[in-house]
């Protein structure tokens, strides 16, 4: 596991290290620390990280120009600020949990758990995906999102205005961040319940979601069970 922390205050960078690398504990894992802007910049783009805990504040420079240039990337940020009015500009970018500064073990251990756990949910109220299209970014309100498709190493955001939209994260790095009504009903399909039809049983115990839209989408087997009974 590969972890970057991009942080100018080298007290607070060693406290996270020390720290991420006690929560990992035998899990072998790879932090590196980079103490400005550029430098962040640059670790991620010779080499992506799983995980990437990020500093607002960097010696004057703004945190969000990584969140602006990655913002759809294939991998989860971890905010770890005192600039705790930009909480809700952060979960817009898409970050899996702020950690507000001064914190202390329980709290990043928490965001730490959310990274491993997918089932552990935020309560921040997601409302939006931020996705970079031809250099820009765009904010897709997640109410306007009917499914989303595993498409290689993408995503494709399937919308109600009939456009598509690819986000280089997973389906289950997506899952993290959206709130319970989606539901992943299939190893390739995450779905807006609120945008569910029925369920449809198909010859050979096949099973079937249609949407308000008509299309039908498939559903796993081991999916079947819990997808049913939140319809009910």
């Amino acid at each position: 596991m590969n972890i970057l922390i991009i942080e100018d205050e080298a007290r607070i960078a060693h406290r996270l290290q020390r720290m991420t690398a006690e929560f990992f504990g035998n899990k072998p894992a790879q932090i590196t620390i980079c103490d400005s802007l550029q430098k962040g910049l640059d670790q991620v783009a010779s080499q992506l990280p799983d995980l990437l805990l990020l500093d607002l504040n960097l010696n004057g420079d703004n945190g969000f120009e990584v969140l602006e240039h990655m913002v759809a990337a294939s991998f989860h940020t971890i905010i770890v600020s005192a600039n705790i009015d930009k909480a809700i500009t952060a979960f817009t970018y898409g970050v899996l949990d702020f950690v507000p500064k001064p914190f202390d073990k329980e709290r990043l251990f928490q965001a730490l758990n959310r990274f491993i756990s997918p089932s552990i949910k935020s309560d921040d109220g997601m409302k939006y995906l931020a996705v970079k299209r031809s250099g820009q970014i765009r904010l897709i309100n997640i109410a306007e999102i009917i499914y989303i498709k595993g498409a290689g190493i993408y995503t494709e955001l399937h919308l109600r205005n009939g456009q598509q939209e690819l986000h280089d994260k997973s389906l289950e790095l997506l899952q993290q961040l959206l709130p319970d009504g989606f539901e992943r009903i299939h190893k390739s399909y995450l779905v807006n319940l609120q945008q569910a039809e029925k369920i449809l049983i198909n010859p050979g115990t096949r099973y079937g979601l249609q949407l308000k839209t008509g299309e039908t989408l498939p559903i796993g087997r081991s999916k079947y069970k819990d997808l049913k009974n939140k319809m009910i």
